[in-house]
């Protein structure tokens, strides 16, 4: 049977244009990371159901132990009203002759992403969640991201280290504290439940990025680790976990063209480690090269939230020109 597509982005649901109030729209609810699943039970415990959970909560890149991109909360078509409808992610599936697939912004509360899901029966309605998926992951986490650094700029820290050591602006909450601060390296430190979160930042020579790979990285993070980040006991300190293979991508970071690595992290001659994200960019700003890092530090608890805390801060990050050039 032929199917439809419809995509549809509601920037709102009532336009501001010419000085009109806008309706009101409730605020979202619900932990990070999380999206409300609305089916008939049937469906969820079927082949719908197993089909989401396979293509939208896929594992979280670089954590030791696997975890889930997304929690699922599924949620019965019957509750889905009233308060059960001011989940920030939504996915609304449908039984209808007209087979479709919509995604909306702040259809029933504000920040929300609304995904709907129409089609005769779980078959066509699982194609939909199939070749759709990238585009609903993706939009769902910028909505978490963007929500996360909202969150934070409620207690954002004044300090201004990061701006006036490398001319970099990151917003991060008042938690996180300088714990070291030399001439080409800054560490800040935030402590959670069993551990911390950290992040790190130095600048290199900018020739450091030719013909760059990973195990170039790879290098430069142990000769890092050995200069400036001391495990517990004498003479440890934290290098790139060998057993584990990074990820390794080409991005962009504040506008610059950058390497991503994932990967984990580990105290050599000690028994701790953790997950770590690397970013190294090519600052052709201030012509050097900038490495700006988050790790966690964090035994025997879930990670994704506190590795997603990291990568939210760190997309945060904005580049000024030093008065070095």
């Amino acid at each position: 049977m032929k199917k439809t597509l419809f995509f549809l982005l509601f920037i709102g649901i009532i336009s501001c244009d010419n000085g009109k109030q806008q309706a009101y729209v409730p605020d979202s609810s619900g932990n990070l990371n999380n999206i409300t699943v609305v089916m008939p039970k049937s469906f969820w415990e079927g082949s719908l159901g197993k089909t989401v959970r396979n293509e939208i909560a896929t594992l979280y890149e670089g954590l030791p132990i696997d975890e889930p991109r997304f929690t699922l909360r599924y949620l019965e078509p019957k509750a889905f009203t009233g308060f059960g409808r001011h989940g920030r992610n939504v996915i609304w599936f449908r039984k209808d002759s007209l087979n479709s697939f919509q995604l909306a912004q702040n259809q029933f509360s504000r920040p929300q992403i609304l995904a709907q899901v129409r089609g005769e029966d779980q078959e066509i309605m699982g194609e939909y969640i199939k070749e759709n998926a990238v585009l609903m992951i993706g939009t769902f986490q910028e909505n978490e991201r963007v929500e996360k650094i909202r969150r934070i700029a409620k207690s954002r820290s004044k300090d201004q280290d990061f701006q006036t050591k490398f001319g970099v602006s990151l917003t991060y909450p008042t938690a996180y504290t300088t714990v070291k601060d030399t001439t080409n390296f800054l560490w800040l430190e935030k402590p959670v439940r069993k551990g911390t979160l950290n992040i790190i930042a130095y600048a290199l020579p900018i020739e450091q990025l030719e013909e760059f790979e990973l195990k170039t990285l790879t290098s430069i993070r142990d000769s890092i680790g050995a200069l400036h980040v001391p495990g517990r006991l004498p003479n440890t300190h934290m290098i790139t976990e060998k057993a584990y293979r990074p990820y390794f991508y080409s991005t962009t970071l504040a506008g610059q063209k950058a390497y991503l690595t994932k990967g984990m992290w580990e105290v050599k001659k000690d028994f701790m480690a953790g997950p770590f994200v690397n970013y190294i960019l090519k600052d052709t700003l201030n012509k050097r090269a900038f490495v700006i890092e988050g790790f966690t530090f964090a035994p025997s608890v879930a990670k994704r939230d506190y590795m997603f805390e990291l990568n939210s801060i760190i997309s945060t990050m904005k580049i000024e020109r030093t008065e070095k050039n």
